[in-house]
């Protein structure tokens, strides 16, 4: 199983189901943070009693409405962000005031706090700092902060004001013994590459062990595959390495749509193995029809995987209503049944990879079943769901303005976030809502879900 779809139960309060992505490599970096990022996974599973209540709406409620706040809008390296009223940059058209220095030193010494509410706070003041005062206050923390947390977190924030100085804090912690600050580079590299770098991420791949940062630097060199030595390395790491790494390799081809490794992935496909169904869903995600005798071999042989290998078919263009009918029908018997977690999410994934193809039938049917499912088949959906956020947002934005339920559908995404602890891809998604919210028209649809889910999520 690829790093995505690779989860464990846990006790939880109240017998809830807790899930956490298994890295058991995880540095002592990243270690020093469990206290912290632990809170707020029980602060989530405490509120999902109450949460999901028709009688408990306002239980995410802050004290502060989004509007009443100076939004920025700053998109992705190169990304162009206009106000459709206007014609001009949130930036140019409402500049947030300046902050006390002395009140942004504070806040970002908070940033590592152990209080999940003083260090939401704290994030939320350092977002509404005008970014020429933030950008230097930030790389200051990432380079010298006592905290190796403060530094991760301020790395998170830096990067979503972009710019010149994100970039060179970027490169400054490329060698940098603590493990987030690897992994949010390279986080940052997948989505601003650039040819010059394809080079340096092939080396750091023969000496990154790490199992919380190499799937990252996997993600990140997948963005660089139209170099020939990149796509050379990533179609030989399919077959080779540990098991948890292959599978990162798999997913991030299947997330490029990499037709160049299609037959190692059809070959690993049609096998019984642990990274079966990490290839048919990275042969889903490609959605290249040569793939479909494959996919076809395998209908029939597993009741587990049928829903992925329905959702591949119905990508590969085989009776795509049929298919994705079934894969539907799949997810609603077993959030029912309570006792086929292994279903479950076979077709969620399933429908996850639909998804990501702009599906929009099936990101319906993953949120309607996940908004009226008891929590222990919630929660599978739920990380589909908030995979889909981080790497699709508009798609997800465009769904969710389509929904009368948006404070419910709000809260599967707050608990996805929460359980996935992807820092950096959240604080992506929070640039792509802030970007929506200026962008559309006081009182519009797609300004109410923005501001909805800025509230729920705590930004």
């Amino acid at each position: 199983m690829s790093p995505s779809h690779r989860w464990k139960m846990s006790s939880a309060v109240g017998g809830m189901l807790g899930v956490v992505l298994l890295a058991a490599g995880m540095s002592v970096a990243a270690s020093e943070a469990a206290p912290r990022t632990d809170e707020r996974t029980q602060r989530s599973l405490a509120s999902r009693s109450v949460s999901y209540s028709p009688a408990t709406r306002g239980s995410a409620t802050r004290d502060d409405s989004p509007a009443a706040f100076d939004w920025r809008c700053i998109p992705t390296d190169g990304a162009d962000c206009r106000s459709n009223a206007a014609g001009l940059s949130p930036q140019a058209a409402r500049q947030p005031a300046s902050v006390v220095e002395r009140d942004l030193t504070t806040a970002i010494d908070q940033l590592g706090d152990f209080d999940y509410d003083v260090r939401t706070r704290a994030s939320s003041l350092v977002r509404r700092t005008p970014e020429e005062q933030a950008r230097p206050a930030l790389a200051t923390a990432v380079s010298g902060h006592a905290d190796s947390y403060v530094r991760f977190r301020a790395l998170v924030l830096l990067v979503g004001f972009g710019g010149v100085v994100a970039r060179q804090a970027v490169l400054g912690v490329l060698a940098d013994p603590n493990d987030r600050l690897r992994a949010v580079a390279y986080g940052y590299i997948e989505h601003n590459p650039t040819s010059a770098t394809a080079g340096q991420l092939l080396r750091a791949l023969d000496t990154e062990t790490s199992e919380f940062v190499r799937p990252a630097l996997i993600r990140a060199l997948a963005a660089h595959d139209a170099d020939s030595a990149v796509r050379a390395r990533l179609v030989a790491d399919i077959d080779r390495g540990v098991d948890f790494f292959r599978g990162a390799v798999i997913e991030a081809l299947g997330d490029r749509g990499a037709t160049y490794a299609l037959d190692p992935l059809m070959r690993i496909a049609g096998e019984l193995g642990p990274l079966q169904d990490d290839a048919i869903l990275a042969l889903a995600r490609i959605g290249d029809a040569r793939a479909l005798p494959t996919v076809a071999s395998l209908q029939g042989q597993d009741a587990v995987l049928e829903p992925m290998v329905s959702a591949a078919a119905a990508s590969l263009g085989a009776d795509h209503d049929e298919h994705a009918r079934f894969v539907a029908e799949s997810l609603r018997f077993a959030a029912a049944a309570g006792d086929q977690q292994s279903l479950l999410r076979s077709a969620a994934a399933g429908l996850g990879a639909l998804a990501s193809r702009d599906d929009a039938g099936a990101l319906r049917v993953l949120f309607d079943v996940a908004v009226g499912a008891p929590p222990i088949a919630r929660e599978p959906i739920a990380l589909v769901l908030g995979a889909l956020a981080m790497r699709h947002p508009n798609a997800v934005l465009a769904h969710l303005e389509t929904r009368t339920d948006l404070e419910a559908v709000a809260l599967v995404l707050r608990d996805a976030f929460d359980m996935l602890n992807e820092d950096l891809e959240e604080e992506r998604f929070f640039m792509t809502v802030r970007a929506a919210f200026w962008a559309a028209p006081e009182q519009s649809q797609a300004r109410t879900v923005a501001e909805e889910l800025i509230r729920v999520l705590e930004f």
